[in-house]
């Protein structure tokens, strides 16, 4: 069996680097790595109006890379853990190096 065949599609991937090729949205993450937090603290710290946080969040949710809670009338936002393993363990299978399967000719 090959070894691509237990990698993420190219379109998920391409969905996870895109949501990230943004700063605001890298210090999002960031920020959510060290724990679950409000949208008021992310605001605060990110600086940035509420409709263009929305606008951030959605786009890292869409990846998969966050998810979201309802607490009364306040949004809190988490880490997709699974999703950040998922993105090393793809990032760990293309690594340059010996590839399970790959041809003997030191090519890589």
């Amino acid at each position: 069996m090959p070894h691509t065949a237990t990698l993420p599609s190219a379109a998920r991937v391409a969905t996870w680097f895109h949501a990230l090729s943004d700063e605001t949205r890298v210090e999002i993450i960031t920020m959510l790595s060290h724990g679950e937090r409000c949208v008021c603290e992310l605001m605060d710290v990110v600086g940035a109006a509420q409709s263009r946080l929305s606008f951030h969040l959605k786009a890292l949710r869409d990846a998969g890379l966050v998810t979201d809670r309802r607490d009364g009338r306040w949004m809190y936002y988490s880490v997709n853990r699974d999703a950040l393993d998922e993105m090393n363990a793809f990032l760990q299978a293309v690594r340059p190096g010996k590839h399970a399967g790959c041809c003997d000719a030191g090519c890589c």
